[in-house]
């Protein structure tokens, strides 16, 4: 098992996990946040700190395209370790349905 970053994490991207993982298998895009499946040890103490759930273990099911799309951009994106700022409309974004195929970004973040 490993833990992921879903969907509601787009547009949103709280970073409140980034700190607490022990491993730093957090990976900044653009407008969410993905883990490293081989990186992540699953230890959970990132999901209870997202404040909109979008972190769940893949053994839920219906989440094979999110793990696939979690270990395709951390291999490319920039590592995260530290808090940043959420964006300003992150509020806004936080119960809004279907954001993978609306509202997600390949572009990489900046990182730390």
């Amino acid at each position: 098992m490993t833990y992921i970053v879903v969907e509601s994490c787009i547009k949103c991207k709280y970073m409140d996990c980034v700190e607490v993982c022990p491993v730093d298998c957090f990976y900044e895009g653009e407008n969410m946040l993905v883990i490293h499946p081989d990186e992540c040890i699953d230890c959970g103490v990132c999901e209870p700190e997202c404040p909109v759930d979008a972190i769940k273990p893949d053994t839920e099911p219906g989440l094979e395209k999110l793990l696939k799309l979690n270990a395709d951009f951390a291999k490319i994106w920039p590592n995260i370790t530290q808090k940043k700022e959420p964006p300003a409309d992150a509020k806004a974004w936080e119960d809004v349905p279907n954001k993978l195929e609306t509202q997600f970004s390949p572009n990489p973040g900046t990182g730390d």
